[in-house]
């Protein structure tokens, strides 16, 4: 069953990618999409037993993991070290393995009719199930060289995905900048690894763990300082976190990753590349618990990721950018998780996330098809009446985004309240100046949060068309997407809401399934993931770290810390309410008064336009110079040519001597003989 979950999406892959031109586009989507249905199916039949207190089947104890490990095959024999190819499934890999599947398999029927006008879908579709099957590889990988070719293996898929029309000039720049800026963190990935192999001895996970306690006080010579050896690999491996994750300073990718395909945004942003680092750092959990400096590190970079991500959401007008924002926002929360010591907090915000992030990603898709691919909330307005069901849709999934709940309620609220709320108790219970910082800067990311996601309701669904008024908007910065649909065609904005309507029912379908686990996931599952802490150990069963200490500090926080989120997603709400219902002239008049501000938002932080300054110009200044200064003047012109044009002189002067004439070759040797003999005399050699 094991080997199904994981290779079924492989074969889906090579079908449609080899033989799609053969077996035609609607074929390759039925058996890609139904591969995918099957693995799906199979990962709920793995899961649902870990759930409800059956185990995994067949699983044995592995020291305190129970765990299931299938081999594939012998894989690398160097010296000692014999490495084998194992699927390693315990509850962590259940839990991704349901979450990568279900939403993959929903992805694919959604793009059935998405993508129906496309004419190279049976190549899509073949991408998709590829990225998939990356994915796959990086959950149930088993040491951390496997890990690793999952992790590459995603992100080779991700360029390709989002790099899909590739006769979009943006889109081929933004495949390459994910894929340099991943580059990036992977770099301090593969360090990690090495550190890790170097530190501990061991590449397998069991082995590594079991290492971790006879490297305490290990240190790591570098240059003149004595490094804390753990530290120091945990650090490098959360690099790898901060690229695949799009955490503060390696987020620059993420928004970006939107020129491709609608479906490819919900796939990335709710079940895959971005939650491969928080699985990263949950999975070798024991190596982050025995650094302190570490986890404070992640903690930190969690909450202002949360926060950063947020403001940067309260301006965008894309549609499908302040989904984006809200994806980098969430992955925050959940490194916040991590970092103070709350694993399975994490993951929970990780399980909710996917179908309520899906949700929104699939239903602003929905959205886009009916207004013939305009992006440009400001251009829309008035869709309830059009695309009920869409709406609705939305409506959950902005409910559960936002943390719709009771306080103290273990039933009452969509899944994002009980997985968020579970972040924010667990980062006050940290205490100190990281907990409350961390804590403040996430309930000021729910007051922005509730605030662009009912912003995103109001502009797109209610009040009247604003269609008409395309022309009539002050940009005031970069909005790359105002102007083209989807597909990179000009959107045709007059007619645009006249012919709005519902999605086909094979796009539907994937949005009433997302929206039951954007309902349910959170109170089903809130138990398992943080109620009881003896509940979560049997739950997990050794797959992560438990820290008993803060999850039952996290249930003794006051009251107000409780309902603090509560409180902030009202604010947000009634906020975005008065704005762009009430008072529709307040959002413009504020951007007015505050010019530098909103254009600071607006553009990201100047991030882009910082690194260009930073890293970019200098790169392409340092290229350039090696163009023109070494390869065109020093090789070419200086030595290859110029080395050329000087045999050639030699070689025609030579060539000039050989004239024809017997009497000049006579004179010639009559010459020679002349100064060798006058040679021989001067050196005395006849006398």
């Amino acid at each position: 069953m094991i080997q199904a979950i994981v290779f079924l999406p492989l074969i889906g892959a090579l079908i449609a990618g080899l033989l799609g031109r053969i077996i035609g586009h609607r074929l390759s989507e039925y058996i890609t999409t139904g591969l995918l249905l099957i693995a799906a199916v199979l990962s709920w039949v793995v899961f649902l037993p870990v759930a409800f207190g059956g185990g995994l089947a067949g699983a044995v104890a592995d020291g305190h993991t129970a765990v299931v490990k299938v081999e594939v095959m012998r894989w690398i024999q160097v010296g000692d070290m014999d490495l084998r190819w194992v699927l390693r499934v315990d509850t962590l890999t259940a839990i991704m393995l349901v979450v990568v599947n279900t939403v993959s398999a929903l992805v694919h029927t959604y793009s059935i009719g998405y993508m129906a006008d496309d004419p190279h879908r049976s190549r899509f579709f073949a991408y998709l199930s590829l990225f998939t099957f990356a994915m796959l590889m990086l959950v149930t990988a088993d040491n951390f060289l496997q890990m690793f070719f999952g992790w590459e293996g995603v992100g080779v898929a991700s360029y390709l995905l989002i790099g899909f029309w590739y006769t979009k000039p943006s889109a081929n720049a933004a495949a390459m900048k994910a894929f340099v800026v991943n580059r990036v963190g992977d770099f301090g990935f593969l360090l990690g690894i090495f550190g890790a192999f170097m530190v501990l001895g061991h590449i397998d996970f069991d082995s590594a763990f079991h290492a971790v306690p006879g490297a305490a006080g290990v240190t790591i010579d570098f240059l003149a300082w004595k490094l804390d050896a753990m530290t120091v690999v945990c650090l490098l491996l959360f690099m790898g976190a901060m690229g695949k994750s799009a955490q503060f300073l390696l987020h620059t990718w993420l928004p970006d990753a939107m020129e491709g395909p609608t479906p490819v945004s919900a796939l990335i942003h709710a079940a895959t590349m971005v939650t491969a680092g928080v699985f990263m750092v949950a999975r070798l959990s024991p190596l982050f618990e025995a650094s302190p400096v570490a986890l404070t590190f992640v903690m930190i970079i969690g909450a202002i990721t949360a926060f950063f991500a947020a403001t940067v959401g309260l301006v965008q007008n894309d549609i499908k950018r302040v989904i984006a924002y809200s994806t980098c926002s969430q992955l925050g929360y959940m490194f916040v998780a991590l970092g103070a010591g709350a694993y399975s907090a994490g993951v929970f915000h990780l399980f909710t996330h996917a179908f309520f992030k899906a949700l929104l990603f699939l239903g602003a898709g929905a959205v886009i098809h009916a207004m013939h691919h305009e992006q440009d909330m400001r251009n829309m307005g008035g869709l309830r009446k059009k695309i009920p069901v869409t709406y609705a849709m939305m409506l959950i999934g902005t409910l559960a985004l936002t943390g719709v709940g009771i306080p103290g309620s273990e039933f009452l609220g969509f899944a994002g309240f009980f997985s968020k709320d579970s972040i924010i108790e667990a980062a006050y219970a940290v205490g100190g100046n990281t907990g409350m910082f961390a804590f403040w800067m996430l309930v000021i990311a729910a007051l922005f949060t509730s605030f662009y996601s009912w912003r995103l309701i109001h502009l797109t669904f209610h009040g009247s068309p604003r269609v008409a008024e395309a022309d009539h908007h002050d940009d005031h910065a970069h909005d790359d997407h105002a102007a083209h649909d989807d597909h990179g065609h000009d959107a045709h904005h007059g007619s645009a809401y006249d012919h709005a309507h519902e999605p086909p029912k094979v796009m539907q379908i994937p949005l009433y399934v997302l929206a039951v686990g954007a309902v349910l996931a959170g109170a089903v599952f809130y138990g398992m993931f943080f109620h009881d802490v003896e509940h979560i150990e049997h739950f997990f069963a050794g797959s992560i770290v438990v820290d008993h200490d803060i999850i039952e500090a996290a249930h003794h926080v006051p009251v107000w810390v409780k309902w603090s989120a509560t409180f902030a997603m009202l604010i947000g709400f009634v906020t975005a309410w008065f704005m762009y219902i009430r008072r529709t002239d307040l959002p413009g008049k504020l951007a007015a008064q505050n010019p530098g501000l909103y254009k600071f938002l607006l553009n990201k932080w100047y991030f882009d336009e910082l690194y260009n300054v930073i890293f970019v110009k200098p790169a392409l200044w340092i290229g350039r110079a090696f163009w023109k200064g070494f390869d065109d003047w020093l090789i070419n012109e200086k030595i290859t040519e110029g080395l050329g044009r000087r045999v050639q002189n030699v070689t025609s002067w030579v060539v000039k001597l050989q004239s024809g004439y017997l009497y000049h070759y006579a004179f010639a040797m009559l010459i020679g003989i002349a100064a060798l003999l006058t040679w021989a005399i001067a050196a005395g050699g006849l006398i």
